[in-house]
């Protein structure tokens, strides 16, 4: 775009209108410029001018032309059609592009050079420090999990930190940007702070040290008496009423809100935080936290729903806050819950009552953990039967917000995984293990801190079994599902794996499921300097998390062999008739139960509270309004539908195996 110098009657009409300047010879405009819409603004240093031709359609219909009205501006680049009025301080080195609206805001100005949040220290996990993650714009959950979690690779540290800071290094700048289309209305203090296209700033009380990066496809809003330092806030995300945030990333299409307070914490993919507060949290992908008394501290939740008043302790006064916590994905903490870290809670888990004796579950996934007299009981596997686990299961993929094409996250939502079975595989071990130690009469059994009652360790075996069974026949189902299985040799070729990776350990890798094999290879390549940027690494993930299904059958089809006696060289259509069997009717007994553990909404204990001036009958017809029929739910005719579908599916594959 050419620009040029004001010419004499320009400058004369602009001092018409009570502008200033310290040089009109710093001033250039667009070729097409008018003076007729500036009034009242103070110039100085080095100054770009824009057209202004549009008009503007405020909310609620009011129509006003674009502008710059009761301004200052120091060194500022002005893009087309922008209304600027009423800035009770100065707006100072900024590049302001096209059609943006700011309308009363105290200041807005660059001081120095600035990484605009790039490179900020998060002491997430201990707040003592020692688990540092260096955010920027492009974090992950999967770069953050092994910069705070693999600590025990320094060469590996060093690298990744060095590899964020040459990026922070890029992003600074003595000039700050607005980009197109951004509202900044009622607005404070803005210090240091890029704001990206379309972003919306509506009262914000102080922001300082951050990038806002909004897009057109994602935009971010921030709301009123928000305050926000060293901070990065994510495309797609909402932090609004009073939201208080100090050294933290904000991930894509998370909410939070209702005056929600966060210190060092990363919060990751569509999570929300409201009313209650965060300190050195890692929040991995669906950390949901709503309720005023809750406390999120010293610990890596992901899928994870808190209770209100769930609170954990990192601090048991002698040495400081030093300890941290996990909860593997989806657990779910009760009302008034409390966990002393540190502790280990497994997948999909249920937490009740209070904890004060560092549990280790992470070998009992979709377990329950409660509280009896102070002990710790553990309930192994019972969450398998829970509608709420399935539900769980079937929301999170339809509530994912992300509307940016490029998401950072890589995000497996699978219930049943590498990750999860091969946890129930060592469960189960340990359990037998235990009922061979104790004998099979004990009434209860230790384990890591918690009390197990023998009629439970049973249960949870055979749970756990039909889990197994459910995974690998879902897998051995999956891979022949385009397989014409005209013969054995044919059915062979088809269960031949793809590779030969992923056959050890699986990890959850913030969100992303993968082979640890895998990992490794990628943190020696990063140790090497084979790998030496952050978009490489991003990249590695984003393939690991394509050839997921892939990685997963070569592990499902080796415990497939071993589980059930069979090989690639000798099995035939019948083996995989009787494996299609044992599949169908684990996959039914579990639907029963769950439908079963959904009736129990539906019991007559339930119906308490509705009809409250009225009989038995009127109690029913209230209920019935309200809640619905059982039969008539859209999740229990969904566990039907699923009952139905998986023996058809069980069927077909048997009566292509049987010609």
């Amino acid at each position: 775009m050419t620009y040029r110098n004001l010419t004499s009657l320009e400058i004369e009409k602009l001092t018409h209108h009570g502008c200033i300047a310290e040089n009109w010879d710093n001033i250039t405009v667009h070729r097409d410029f008018s003076p007729e819409y500036i009034k009242a603004v103070t110039f100085s240093g080095k100054i770009k001018l824009g057209v202004l031709e549009e008009s503007f359609t405020l909310p609620g219909g009011l129509k006003k032309h674009s502008g710059i009205n009761h301004a200052c501006f120091h060194n500022c680049e002005i893009g087309d059609n922008v209304l600027i009025e009423n800035v009770q301080n100065y707006i100072a080195n900024y590049r302001i592009g096209n059609n943006v609206r700011i309308q009363n805001i105290h200041h807005l100005y660059v001081e120095g050079e600035s990484a605009f949040g790039n490179g900020v220290e998060v002491s997430v996990l201990n707040e003592t420090g020692g688990r540092e993650v260096l955010i920027y714009d492009k974090l992950s959950a999967h770069f953050a999990y092994i910069l705070s979690f693999y600590r025990h690779r320094p060469a590996l540290i060093k690298k990744m930190q060095d590899m964020v800071r040459s990026y922070a290094e890029k992003q600074a700048s003595s000039m700050g940007t607005i980009g197109d289309d951004v509202a900044i209305v009622n607005a404070g203090a803005i210090k240091n702070v890029n704001i990206g296209h379309c972003a919306e700033i509506e009262g914000a009380r102080h922001l300082e040290n951050g990038s806002i990066n909004s897009n057109r496809y994602a935009p971010v809003h921030i709301g009123y008496s928000v305050m926000a330092y060293d901070f990065i806030i994510s495309s797609g995300s909402r932090v609004e009423d009073g939201t208080m945030l100090t050294r933290c990333f904000v991930g894509q299409s998370c909410q939070l809100g209702h005056t929600y307070s966060a210190s060092d914490s990363l919060f990751f993919s569509n999570c929300q935080g409201e009313n209650g507060e965060a300190c050195a949290l890692f929040a991995g992908p669906y950390t949901v936290t709503h309720h005023k008394s809750t406390l999120l501290i010293a610990g890596m939740f992901s899928f994870m729903n808190a209770g209100s008043g769930s609170n954990q302790s990192n601090h048991m006064y002698k040495l400081g806050p030093i300890h941290q916590g996990i909860v593997e994905r989806g657990g779910k903490t009760t009302s008034n819950s409390y966990v002393l870290w540190p502790a280990r809670i497994g997948a999909f888990s249920l937490i009740m009552g209070r904890h004060y004796h560092n549990p280790d579950t992470s070998d009992m996934p979709f377990s329950y953990l409660i509280e009896d007299k102070n002990e710790s009981i553990l309930v192994p596997g019972v969450n398998l039967r829970s509608v709420g686990t399935i539900r769980d299961a079937q929301k999170f993929p339809k509530r994912d917000k992300r509307k940016d094409p490029e998401k950072f996250d890589q995000i497996n939502f699978n219930l049943l995984s590498p990750y999860t079975v091969q946890k129930m595989f060592k469960a189960i071990d340990i359990l037998s293990g235990l009922q061979n130690t104790c004998g099979e009469t004990s009434a209860f059994y230790t384990y890591q801190s918690c009390r197990i009652k023998g009629t439970s360790l049973k249960k949870g075996i055979g749970l756990y079994k039909m889990a197994i069974i459910k995974f690998l026949g879902n897998s051995i189902i999956s891979r022949l599902s385009n397989c014409p299985c005209s013969s054995n040799e044919e059915i062979r070729n088809c269960l031949n794996p793809d590779t030969s990776v992923g056959l050890n350990e699986w990890s959850d890798i913030g969100g992303l499921l993968a082979p640890r094999s895998e990992i490794d290879s990628l943190i020696n390549h990063i140790e090497s300097g084979d790998i030496s940027d952050v978009e490489t690494i991003n990249n590695v993930f984003v393939q690991l998390h394509k050839s997921y299904y892939s990685l997963e059958w070569t592990w499902a089809w080796d415990k497939i062999q071993q589980y059930f006696g069979v090989s690639l060289q000798s099995i035939v259509a019948e083996d995989i008739i009787s494996i299609v069997k044992s599949w169908n009717e684990a996959v039914v007994d579990l639907d029963k139960m769950i439908y079963e553990d959904a009736k129990k909404e539906f019991s007559l204990s339930s119906r308490t509270g509705f009809g409250v001036d009225g009989d038995r009958y009127q109690q029913k017809v209230d209920f019935d309004q309200v809640r619905g029929v059982f039969e008539e739910n859209a999740f229990v005719k969904a566990i039907l539908q699923h009952i139905e579908a998986k023996t058809k599916l069980g069927e077909e594959l048997i009566n292509r195996l049987s010609q």
